[in-house]
């Protein structure tokens, strides 16, 4: 009997080393095999990619879509006049004895503007949208939840309009835009103002200086070309520019066109997000706890995915599956984690040049919705874990 007993405990321990390895080497394939779809632990699926030009999206696949009506998303909280986003200033500032609470100015700050949420719904806000107006254009610098019925909200942002400073309102509206990767990646993960205004002019490493064979359509120069008008850079020029913004458009079309047709046969399965690749290297992916999230989300997260592609070198290689795949695989390193009690918990995680960024809503239940991974830097290699 105790023999017997010894080999049930021993079996048991070896599978449970066999998962825990798992989730940590990806050779050992309880993830995507190169030979299916295989539920990744996630309970996502990596779809057959959709390519053009430079750029290759790989939808996301659940077989599962969770609820998530009771969020609204920033753009159509604006719209609808439920949230109001302002510059910092006496008419948000002071409490009704005339104090400045905490966390707020008497006047407009680079870094931090003031959202009220009046409707019924939280708001869900992500990295790297764009809002108009003000002082200057801002973009989101985390993603976060904006409960409904609380006290004005300090709201921490980076400006992507180097050189205005003034507005007949001190009120924003919603730019329907998503800064491109190499910007949003400099305030998601890095969190730095400077870095920011540099990937806006194209300084970044990861947009070419149109000198070579397989040049980028957009140049570093083209991006400053497009914004600089009037003493002012601003990031929507470059979706307005002419030619850029028609180029924009027209390569988000036509992948719009052939992703539309990639997925349109699916059967109990909800398309819930993209991996992206840029030439042949994996690079970013967006994943959303529903289908509907996606949808809303999807034309300025694909605009956006077309200007990085554009800023990069116009060399045509394709990513594999199976890299897809592997990009999506769990991580396990440094974390970082900001909460709201009840409202939401914001953690990133970062091993080498893998980050991961994770929003998780505590109300009406504990939901994950949005994860955002990033391949950060230009160098080709092989992903640390």
């Amino acid at each position: 009997m105790e023999s017997k007993r010894g080999r049930i405990f021993s079996i048991a321990a070896g599978l449970v080393l066999f998962v825990v390895m798992a989730a940590t080497r990806p050779d050992l394939g309880l993830n995507a095999s190169a030979n299916g779809p295989g539920p990744s632990l996630s309970g996502w699926e990596i779809r057959p990619p959709v390519t053009y030009e430079n750029l290759t999206v790989f939808p996301v696949v659940s077989s599962e879509n969770a609820e998530t009506g009771d969020f609204a998303t920033l753009d159509e909280a604006l719209a609808s006049g439920d949230i109001v986003v302002s510059e910092q200033g006496d008419s948000f500032g002071r409490t009704r004895d005339g104090r400045i609470p905490s966390g707020f100015s008497t006047g407009p700050q680079v870094n931090q503007l003031v959202l009220i949420n009046r409707g019924k719904r939280p708001v869900l806000l992500l990295a790297g949208e764009v809002v108009s107006g003000g002082k200057q254009d801002r973009i989101i610098g985390k993603d976060r939840i904006v409960p409904v019925g609380r006290a004005p909200l300090p709201l921490d942002v980076f400006c992507v309009e180097h050189g205005r400073w003034t507005g007949i309102s001190n009120q924003f509206s919603g730019a329907n835009l998503m800064v491109h990767p190499s910007v949003r990646e400099e305030a998601a993960i890095e969190q730095d103002q400077n870095q920011v205004w540099a990937a806006v002019r194209g300084e970044t490493k990861s947009v070419g200086s149109g000198a070579a064979i397989g040049a980028p359509r957009i140049s570093a120069g083209a991006l400053s070309d497009a914004m600089a008008a009037a003493g002012t850079q601003s990031y929507p020029r470059i979706y307005k520019s002419s030619p850029i913004g028609r180029s924009v458009a027209s390569v988000a079309d036509e992948i719009r066109r052939r992703f539309d047709r990639a997925t349109s046969a699916l059967k109990g399965e909800h398309v819930v997000g993209v991996v992206v690749a840029f030439q042949d290297e994996v690079a970013w992916s967006d994943i959303f706890a529903s289908s509907e999230l996606f949808t809303a989300y999807w034309p300025k997260l694909l605009s956006s995915y077309v200007v990085e592609a554009m800023t990069r070198p116009g060399v045509h290689e394709t990513a594999s599956l199976e890299e897809a795949r592997d990009f999506l695989r769990p991580i396990m390193g440094h974390i970082e984690e900001e909460s709201e009690p009840g409202v939401y918990i914001w953690r990133k995680q970062s091993v080498g040049r893998l980050s991961e960024t994770r929003l998780t809503a505590l109300a009406p239940k504990p939901l994950m919705l949005h994860e955002l991974r990033v391949l950060r830097g230009d160098e080709r290699g092989v992903i640390a874990r």
